[in-house]
């Protein structure tokens, strides 16, 4: 097992716990620290976590540079204010991520890991369920992080349940230096204006025990969603017709929560980028069953297309 590691409270803490139980469980235990080149001395504050991974007995132990992009680099340095409270000229933090991700695949394919723990906590949790309250994208975007995620779930998120504070007191017990990342306190960012800001001023106004309820609502959306998803994948073959085009008429039966669902999936299976597919798009498609007048192709991301013709709704990519 691999345990991804920016040097933070949270990572360092996982690393350390999961140190500790790997011989007890006959595991071979490392870690991996991803420099994005993103902060001056970033090559070396991931040279310092590695020592620090290596002292805890973690093997194999490395750091991995990945190249985010001269656009992000230049809104990590001189952060300004964009639409959503995004930084400007694109989205560093989205771009930031897919790099870091590709690193720890090749490093978990690498290494032959069978899983790469992140160290998410509740707290993480928390912010993610308000900021997809924010987007109005629905129950699958209310359900936050899975503890397992990826195609043959690689990554595991073992601290859901564990507040952001104790990861913090677990390093201070066992005198284990951390690293706070500056841009966590930037209020350029989204989620670290909700994070110093949003969620204090909730629990001010509504009190303790915020951050247990959103991480509980958490784990009720997704139950919710994937008996939705299952519903929708049963129904989808029932709506379509012998030449396999979807119906109108018995999508128009189908409580609408299912319909979108099924909608989403065909789009997807058009070659609709699922990453780029929101709710507004699926909103429209889904008038084209609901407030049919006649109206026009709508566009979807990806160069797809979806048309009402003939009393079959028609997605393609054009």
């Amino acid at each position: 097992m691999l345990v991804a590691c920016s040097g933070g409270a949270d990572s360092m803490a996982l690393a350390s716990a999961l140190a500790f139980e790997a011989p007890r469980l006959s595991v071979r235990a490392g870690a991996v620290t991803v420099d994005h080149g993103l902060q001056d001395g970033s090559a070396l504050r991931a040279a310092e976590v590695v020592a620090r991974l290596g002292a805890m007995r973690l093997d194999p132990v490395e750091a991995v540079a990945v190249t985010v992009g001269s656009a992000t680099r230049a809104a990590h340095s001189a952060p300004t204010a964009g639409t959503g409270g995004r930084p400007a000229g694109g989205g560093p933090e989205a771009a930031a991520r897919d790099a870091r991700y590709a690193a720890l695949d090749a490093a978990a394919e690498r290494h032959g890991a069978a899983a790469v723990l992140l160290g998410h906590t509740r707290d993480d949790q928390a912010e993610t369920v308000l900021l997809g309250l924010a987007r109005g994208s629905g129950t699958r975007s209310l359900s936050g992080m899975a503890a397992v995620t990826g195609a043959t779930g690689r990554y595991r998120r073992p601290f859901l349940q564990l507040d952001r504070q104790t990861a913090r007191k677990a390093c201070l017990v066992q005198s284990i230096p951390v690293w706070d990342d500056p841009h966590n306190a930037d209020p350029a960012y989204t989620r670290s204006r909700l994070r110093h800001e949003g969620l204090p001023a909730l629990e001010k106004a509504l009190g303790k025990g915020v951050v247990e309820a959103l991480a509980r609502t958490a784990q009720l959306s997704r139950d919710d969603a994937d008996a939705l998803d299952g519903w929708a994948a049963d129904a989808e073959q029932g709506v379509r017709d012998e030449a396999g085009q979807l119906e109108c008429a018995k999508l128009y039966a189908l409580p609408p929560a299912v319909r979108r669902r099924v909608l989403r999936r065909a789009a997807i299976a058009a070659g609709s980028p699922a990453g780029s597919l929101f709710a507004r798009h699926i909103e429209e498609v889904d008038r084209l069953i609901t407030g049919w007048r006649g109206q026009g192709a709508i566009n979807l991301p990806g160069r797809v297309e979806a048309r009402r013709q003939g009393g079959r709704l028609v997605i393609r990519q054009g």
